[in-house]
């Protein structure tokens, strides 16, 4: 990426930061006594949409992560213990998806804040935008896309968690095998121009304003708590699969970077290596992480749009 591309970013960066900035009220400055969050959520090295930023911060700061993450979570590893352990030792599988996915969209809905809840659903759009993004651009854009686009946590009830995975991994076998099949592709791509079509805008039918006195627990609470369902729910192979997809991140991010040119912004993710995945017990702080991660990627593509778009409409106006 060049130096003025970085500046360009920068700039709309701050602008957004500028222009949303009602989400997010910062304290009075004080500098010698300065505030970490005021400093994490102005800062732009690593450009965020700023209101999702804006609620990730609300949920950092939230009591029930500093009081009640670390028992929540000896807790629900004790549970995953126990219920791995027996559905290993069975002699059958078992699985139920409708009572999962009712269960979770019921337990966000009524004990998760609406931030938490926010940036789950937002979480779903991302991933369909960004799998979009790389079909429209690929090896061959007549692999399905995805259409998975939740606006309320009501409709995470029709299977949106077990839909996410098996989007992902379908695209992951659709686009390898068209890539073999196709290996003059990424020369034509690069010669056509990317196109960020794809990447649009997320609308959420989300009321942040409201909230019962029993919707407090922060985002890793209740992806702790919920992991032990999810467990529960799915037999040893899908839950397997599902922890599994969370290490393709770096995947994702390298598919992007041979698309753009660009891979000096892939340090940013960290949930790595597929071929050496980490253990189930920490799965609920990597799917944190992937929701981070995915807030970076699409907003780097969001970037990278806006500025493909002021090229050409600088390049229209010079030949006017």
């Amino acid at each position: 990426m060049t130096m003025i591309d970085l500046k360009q970013i920068a700039s709309v960066a701050e602008s957004k930061l500028l222009t949303d900035a009602q989400v997010y009220t910062p304290e009075p400055r004080d500098r010698r006594n300065p505030n970490a969050w005021d400093a994490l959520y102005f800062d732009t090295a690593i450009p965020v949409d700023p209101i999702a930023k804006a609620y990730m911060i609300r949920d950092l700061r939230s009591w029930t992560r500093a009081y009640l993450l670390l028992p929540i979570k000896l807790i629900a590893n004790v549970l995953l213990a126990l219920i791995m352990t027996v559905k290993r030792l069975l002699p059958f599988q078992f699985s139920n998806y409708v009572v999962m996915h009712r269960s979770a969209a019921w337990f966000l809905k009524h004990f998760a804040s609406p931030e938490a809840c926010y940036l789950i659903v937002r979480h779903i759009c991302l991933g369909s935008n960004i799998v979009n993004f790389l079909i429209e651009n690929g090896p061959d854009p007549a692999i399905e896309s995805s259409k998975l686009y939740p606006r309320t946590v009501e409709d995470l009830a029709e299977n949106a968690f077990l839909e996410h995975d098996i989007i992902l991994y379908n695209f992951v076998l659709d686009y390898s095998k068209a890539q073999r099949e196709n290996p003059n592709w990424l020369q034509q791509v690069h010669q056509n121009g990317l196109s960020y079509q794809s990447i649009q805008p997320i609308t959420l039918n989300i009321d942040l304003t409201r909230r019962s006195w029993l919707q407090v627990l922060d985002l890793e609470s209740a992806i702790e708590l919920f992991k032990v369902f999810y467990s529960l729910c799915l037999t040893s192979d899908e839950f397997e699969r599902a922890v599994l997809s969370l290490e393709f991140d770096e995947n994702f991010g390298c598919y992007i970077s041979q698309l753009t040119g660009d891979y000096g912004w892939n340090h940013v993710i960290t949930n790595r290596n597929p071929l050496a995945p980490d253990s189930s017990f920490g799965s609920a702080r990597r799917l944190l992480m992937h929701g981070i991660i995915s807030e970076y990627l699409h907003y780097y593509l969001e970037l990278k749009k806006l500025s493909t778009i002021a090229a050409e409409s600088s390049a229209r106006q010079s030949h006017q």
